[in-house]
């Protein structure tokens, strides 16, 4: 398969994801915080990670913003998404955005984070 037919096939998928979290009947607001995962490949520790929506949050190197966080109704099949920015912040340098996206807790590879050292993904959405 090309690369193009890939991307194609990619974007249909999101854009269906998106489609149902649209018009899923659920809550007026989303949730106010995103429960995500990382996992330092280095040590192979994996860390849970509520991330508050609208504030940074660190991993690492790596600081975190969601920027909102949303779920199906318990009566639905479950599914879990957020969008979030990551950058990676290193003393003495210039932020790297790594990542800025949506992420769907029922198909992380769909969205990821592409990091030599960090993975994160979502797990769900919270009230405070």
């Amino acid at each position: 398969m090309s690369p193009w037919m890939s991307g194609c096939r990619l974007a249909a998928a999101l854009a269906a994801i998106l489609l149902v979290l649209a018009t899923a009947p659920g809550r007026a607001e989303p949730y106010d915080v995103a429960l995500l995962q990382g996992l330092d490949k280095v040590t192979a520790r994996v860390s849970t990670i509520e991330a508050p929506v609208g504030r940074t949050v660190r991993f690492g190197t790596l600081q975190i913003i969601a920027r909102t966080c949303d779920k199906r109704p318990p009566e639905e099949t479950p599914e879990s998404a957020a969008f979030l920015d990551i950058w990676e912040v290193r003393p003495g340098e210039a932020a790297i955005s790594v990542f800025r996206g949506w992420m769907f807790a029922s198909s992380p590879a769909l969205s990821a984070v592409h990091h030599p050292v960090y993975d994160v993904w979502v797990l769900d959405c919270l009230d405070e």
